[in-house]
């Protein structure tokens, strides 16, 4: 319970009313008279106000919220018997971006007012809104009084599954020209057959039966179709170095840490796989392990999203030999593994020996992220001593990298070095690729 400006002002004065009775401006009966006008009012107004019921508050809010997107919250205010002025604040998870808030009201007697709010989740987990915060002015205006409405709800912060819901709607080619990807598609061929045709305009040679031509006297070629029920892993570094967040683009939200980046981008390639038929399994190693078995539902993807939205990376250092060693033990069919991590020159004879130990049974692609801002320093004007530095730094930085890359490459290893914003594409495109060439 606090003063309200209004009775800040009616003690001023009763103040002013003394010091102008004190030097006979006044008569002396004036301050006496005021301060039993005053007092009164302001503790009777105190009464009313806290024998006022507190508004009944419902918050409307989707148990599963993406992260990064701005999603609309509503709140519904229940007045009560009386007519009422109240200030409202949703008491969502700190840190999140919100615009709407607070909300000043005028509540009608016996009526539900609503309104919505903007709010953006900034990171991934288990979540919990505490309540309303409401601040009721008293029926003179004198009192202002803080309380808590509502009760408290829980909430959960997935990876962004926006274009997973978009890529429901589109064939798996489409959605993989969405997210960038670029293939030639050779039309007919693959290593699955698939049926017997007429030749078309395009068909090379190797695709026509020449003993169903003879029976059917014109040209019939054979279809084929990439091979499907394969398998595919994701691998997520949960390291110290996915700990990296990259600056907003211009007119986007708050910066999201590499992992982030990686989650969605690895979400968005297992979808496309679980379309084209293949199982897909998680392995998070680093900070954090997790293991999700391959599985080939479309609501396999379901399952992926509720093992992973809490997954955070922590500050040490992963060991990719014993992550190897963990995945071999866990994953015996041969598949396609695609490791999303950073890599440092440092990390060089650790992940050779750990591709080695993998490479006798998978297919291994690495995907390693490359912070923007390096690309920036290099391609930077230079106007000064420390721009040169920057940039030569950078430029050596970049170099040891493509070291270890190259030594990865000379063990038969695919590897992508792209940036967060290229990763999703460059996963799909690589993925696509090694399919359509019947690699596993």
């Amino acid at each position: 319970m606090r003063p309200a400006p209004l009775l800040v002002v009616a003690f001023v004065a009763w103040a002013a009313l003394g010091v102008a009775a004190s030097f006979g401006w006044l008569p002396p009966s004036a301050w006496p008279l005021a301060g039993a006008v005053i007092a009164p009012a302001a503790l009777l107004d105190l009464l009313r106000l806290r024998r006022r019921a507190t508004p009944e508050v419902v918050r409307q809010v989707p148990e599963a919220l993406p992260i990064g997107i701005e999603r609309e919250v509503t709140l519904h205010v229940e007045s009560g018997p009386y007519r009422q002025r109240v200030d409202v604040f949703d008491l969502h998870p700190g840190g999140w971006e919100s615009t709407g808030l607070p909300r000043s009201l005028r509540l009608p007697p016996d009526t539900v007012s609503s309104f919505g709010y903007r709010l953006r989740p900034t990171a991934r987990g288990d979540f919990r809104f505490e309540g309303v915060q409401l601040r009721l002015l008293s029926p003179w205006r004198l009192w202002r009084q803080s309380r808590i409405a509502g009760v408290p709800q829980p909430v959960r912060v997935f990876p962004n599954f926006a274009p997973l819901a978009r890529f429901a709607l589109l064939s798996a080619e489409q959605a993989s020209r969405i997210v960038g990807a670029h293939l030639k598609r050779r039309r007919g061929e693959g290593t699955d057959f698939h049926q017997m045709r007429e030749y078309r305009v395009g068909d090379s040679l190797r695709q026509i039966d020449w003993k169903a031509t003879a029976r059917a006297r014109k040209l019939i070629s054979r279809e084929y179709q990439d091979e499907k029920n394969q398998q595919l892993i994701v691998v997520l570094d949960t390291g110290r170095r996915m700990l990296a967040r990259e600056p907003a683009p211009a007119g986007a939200g708050g910066a999201l840490a590499h992992f982030d980046h990686a989650l969605d981008a690895s979400l968005v390639v297992s979808y496309l796989a679980l379309r084209q038929g293949d199982a897909v399994g998680l392995y998070a190693t680093g900070g954090e392990e997790r293991w999700v078995a391959p599985q080939r539902s479309l609501g396999a993807i379901d399952t992926l999203l509720r093992a992973s939205y809490d997954l955070q990376p922590q500050p040490v250092a992963t060991d990719y030999l014993a992550a190897a060693t963990g995945l071999s033990l866990r994953q015996r069919r041969r598949g396609l593994l695609m490791l999303v991590t950073n890599l440092r020159d440092e990390d060089s004879e650790d992940l050779l020996a750990a591709v080695r130990m993998l490479q006798r049974r998978h297919l291994v692609v690495v995907a390693s992220l490359r912070e923007r801002a390096i690309d920036e320093a290099l391609d930077g004007d230079v106007h000064e001593l420390q721009d040169a530095l920057r940039a030569a730094a950078a430029a050596r930085y970049l170099a040891q990298r493509a070291a270890v890359h190259d030594a990865l490459r000379h063990q038969r290893v695919m590897v992508l070095d792209v940036t967060c914003e290229q990763l999703p594409a460059a996963l799909v495109e690589k993925y696509l690729a090694i399919k359509r060439d019947g690699m596993l």
